[in-house]
């Protein structure tokens, strides 16, 4: 008897280990419910309901291939090897399957597991899934982890050239197994969110929940539907929130609902066969899969990050502000500055932001606020429903100029002409701030500097900082590091 474990790949479809698990005579599936490692990690209960829905999903696609997936429960990762040993023991299981991942909790925790199932003589073998090229496998010449995106792109796009990854199909229906009810297992039907989950608002939860179904096939459309028609102008409208520019893919990615190969061949199939071809919206789309490749590998070369550590070790020194008052103001979309409350709010009603926002609020914190970029890092990790550690990581270094950005510390993005050049007309503002819809085109993005405006009568905060002057707070901070 084989085991495939699923964890982040909750899908049948182009599922390396699942296929290779499913080649045998027979085989189980597992998912381990972990509450208290998902606390650790400061994953959104949003996130943690999409994973519920789609094991629910799941256990149908696979009952109806005669695959058993049992459902086991632990607090944290540390008790997972005793868990998988005697679940291999209960059911004679010689070879478990998992596709790997990479950060230094799953890696240690999966060399744990290995280590302590060889001793009972049960195989344990981890494949490539995730991530289009091992890490490790794309490395400068001298044999090292890249640390600029654009080299490392290079080579992978030699690579692509070379050969484009397979897309695997479903296993196919096996005999059906005779497995005894297990009288520990969860029910997922019934499974509802423990501990500090409990006290979050379920009507919040199901609001968003209602925003992003589940499913392969919802995945798949929702694909689909990008790479019919948006994807050609993605280089141009992926920067203008108020447009649907963008794919919205990255929570079915997250879940492991769809693959990266799934989303590389979309693209190329949108190109007419072509890899980097004529069309620079498609072009920068794969751009995107490879920056989330660029991260992942980051993770594994640099394993810092990771660990709330800064990925240039001698931004640890930064004299980040004590601020609680202005992180706060932050959280719930109080700055004052329109285009940075209307993407914090998105976030907290929809559990997603727009990538550019993500830049613009990043920046705004930890340069103009001057306050700790691990607070954003945390508090995107707490309400984002495709929260990845390795993207969420990398571009919160990125705009702290803490990570691998190659442009210096002083690049400081002004939220006002950044609002006016991807909201000209304040269409997004409008949307999620109300208060704010009844101004015109150009006294939208700064109420306060408008004569039209009496910012006294307005529903809305007046800004908590001083554009100009918190930019030369921040670039004496970064500087004063090289004195």
């Amino acid at each position: 008897m084989h085991l495939h474990w699923f964890r982040s790949d909750l899908r049948i479809h182009d599922n390396t280990s699942l296929d290779a698990a499913a080649s045998q005579e027979s085989v189980l599936a597992l998912y381990i419910l972990t509450p208290k490692q998902w606390q650790q990690h400061d994953d959104a209960p949003c996130k943690v309901d999409f994973w519920r829905r789609q094991l629910i999903e799941l256990s149908q696609q696979l009952d109806r291939l005669n695959i058993p997936l049992l459902i086991r429960h632990c607090d944290t990762w540390q008790q997972v090897p005793d868990l998988l040993l005697e679940l291999c023991q209960q059911y004679q299981i010689t070879q478990v399957h998992c596709n790997a991942e990479y950060g230094v909790n799953e890696r240690k925790r999966d060399a744990a597991t290995q280590h302590l199932l060889q001793q009972y003589h049960i195989g344990f073998k981890h494949y490539l899934d995730q991530l289009l090229f091992e890490p490790g496998s794309i490395t400068s010449k001298s044999g090292g982890y890249f640390k600029v995106f654009g080299q490392f792109k290079r080579v992978c796009q030699q690579r692509l050239y070379d050969q484009i990854p397979a897309i695997l199909p479903a296993p196919k229906a096996q005999a059906k197994l005779f497995i005894a009810a297990d009288p520990i297992a969860a029910t997922l039907a019934d499974f509802t969110l423990t501990g500090a989950f409990a006290k979050l608002d379920q009507s919040s939860i199901d609001s968003i929940a209602a925003q992003w179904p589940v499913g392969e096939t919802q995945a798949m459309q929702v694909l689909d539907d990008f790479c019919a028609d948006p994807i050609l102008d993605y280089e141009h409208a992926r920067d203008m929130p108020a447009l649907a520019g963008v794919s919205q893919i990255s929570p079915y990615i997250n879940a492991g609902i769809v693959s990266v190969r799934q989303c590389l061949q979309a693209a190329i199939d949108a190109a007419d066969g072509e890899l980097f071809g004529a069309n620079e919206g498609i072009n920068t789309w794969i751009t995107q899969l490879l920056w989330r490749e660029f991260y992942q590998h980051i993770l594994v070369g640099f394993p810092q990050v990771s660990q709330h550590q800064p990925f240039k070790a001698h931004t640890k020194k930064l004299p980040w502000r004590n601020a609680p008052d202005d992180l706060a103001c932050w959280q719930q979309g109080q700055t004052g500055f329109p285009i940075i409350d209307a993407a914090m709010r998105q976030l907290q009603q929809t559990g997603w932001m727009h990538n550019r926002l993500r830049m613009i609020v990043a920046m705004f914190l930890s340069k103009n606020l001057l306050i700790d970029w691990r607070l954003g890092e945390q508090w995107f990790m707490q309400h984002l429903i495709d929260g990845d550690l390795a993207a969420n990581n990398g571009g919160w270094q990125w705009s702290a100029s803490t990570g691998t950005d190659s442009v210096p510390y002083f690049r400081i993005f002004n939220p006002i002409t950044q609002s006016q050049k991807i909201d000209p007309e304040g269409t997004f503002i409008r949307h999620w701030l109300p208060a704010l819809a009844h101004l015109d085109n150009k006294s939208i993005h700064a109420p306060h500097l408008s004569r039209n405006v009496q910012a006294s009568a307005l529903d809305y905060p007046l800004p908590i900082v001083d554009l100009k002057q918190s930019r030369e707070r921040a670039l004496q901070a970064f500087s004063g590091l090289k004195a």
